[in-house]
């Protein structure tokens, strides 16, 4: 399968999720990715780990977001290097850094300057907060991003305070977002045959994510979000039946549907509760409990099949051990394996876009620092 961004170079002078995740997803659609990186040192990431996996001398986390991709091993403060850098600059389609706002510019790499070197450059920059403003040089940490933006007080109930996010988010939509950019910016280029600066932040990112609930937020008067007081309830937003409920045997989970219809077919008398439409949002903490005592009647089995043939939205609530298991999980083709050097393998995820019916399977392993050094020099002539 001819993949749509073969033949794009993208040069990636990213470190630990948001740039990396996005050089990943271009990866995946065909682009050829070099990773930039410091020699002996290189990603931090490699170092960075998700519960003290390691493979091969590098985080399972680094192999996760730098598979499919190239490093060549170069020191940013050498002139040599930095030589070189430029000749490789000057073919590459794209390039991308997160770099905190003033380092480019010391080193001379900074867009201003690199469009010099390539005037057709797609320019990419992840930030934690932006290139300007007060916040410009604090440290852009997933965690430290959610909560400044308010994300942590939709989940959880209103007796828990902060509630942050189980991923991490933030990384992950500014890498999303820098993709939408820079393919966005590649079609600009091919229209007006000149470089395109593309700015993404964790903190608009994170923020964007809840234009649903900020938009709310900024027309109810300033109404801080209303978490509730039952267990279970799912959105701070939303009225009952929204939420998840404990079983005999398990968990369920109702999207929102016709509260009377639900509550007629689960023999669940609301009649005190419920009056019209907007009892709902009105006594949603009372609803919820309601279901909830209803609910803990009956296996988790039995009540999504009472619901699911009368029409209503609902399933079963499942572990990854159970979620992995499921013919519906299996029939999608979510894993791949990479293969590592000495017989090694790592179970990953696919790029969850299909083009032509076909997955983007990308097996290929990250590299090792530096792994690609010599090749790409004599390739491009860097030396």
């Amino acid at each position: 399968m001819n993949k749509p961004l073969e033949g794009l170079l993208v040069l990636e002078f990213c470190q630990f999720l948001a740039g990396p995740s996005a050089g990943l997803k271009l990866a995946d659609l065909g682009a050829r990715v070099i990773k930039i990186e410091r020699p002996k040192i290189g990603d931090a990431c490699r170092q960075l780990s998700i519960k003290n996996l390691f493979i091969d001398e590098d985080s399972l986390l680094f192999h996760t977001i730098n598979r499919n991709k190239e490093s060549y091993a170069a020191d940013l403060k050498n002139p040599d290097d930095l030589d070189r850098l430029k000749k490789l600059i000057s073919k590459a389609d794209v390039m991308t850094h997160n770099f905190r706002p003033g380092v480019m510019e010391k080193i001379g790499l900074d867009y201003e300057n690199v469009k010099n070197i390539n005037p057709k450059i797609v320019y990419g920059v992840v930030t934690g907060y932006g290139n300007e403003g007060p916040w410009k040089n604090k440290p852009g940490q997933d965690l430290l991003v959610q909560a400044v933006s308010g994300l942590t007080f939709l989940s959880g109930v209103d007796v828990d305070g902060p509630v942050p996010f189980g991923l991490s988010v933030s990384d992950i939509m500014c890498g999303n977002h820098l993709v939408q950019g820079i393919l966005a910016a590649l079609i600009k280029k091919a229209k007006t045959k000149k470089s395109v600066l593309v700015e993404v932040s964790l903190l608009e990112s994170v923020l964007d994510v809840q234009f649903e609930v900020i938009t709310t937020y900024l027309n109810d008067g300033g109404k801080l979000p209303d978490r509730s007081g039952a267990k279970g309830s799912a959105h701070a937003y939303l009225s009952a039946p929204y939420g998840m409920y404990e079983t005999s045997d398990g968990h369920i989970a109702l999207a929102m549907g016709n509260l009377p219809n639900i509550c007629s077919i689960i023999n669940c008398d609301i009649s005190d509760l419920y009056v019209e439409a907007g009892s709902a949002f009105e006594n949603r903490d009372k609803l919820i409990v309601r279901l909830a005592e209803t609910f803990k009647k009956d296996n988790t089995k039995s009540w999504v099949s009472l619901l699911e043939d009368e029409g209503i939205w609902c399933t079963e609530v499942l572990n990854y051990q159970t979620a992995t298991a499921l013919s519906t999980y299996k029939a999608l083709a979510i894993e791949q394996k990479l293969a590592l050097d000495n017989n090694l393998q790592i179970k990953t995820t696919v790029s969850p876009i299909r083009l032509d019916n076909e997955k983007l399977f990308a097996p290929k392993a990250a590299p090792k620092l530096g792994f690609n050094t010599a090749d790409i020099s004599n390739e491009f002539e860097l030396n």
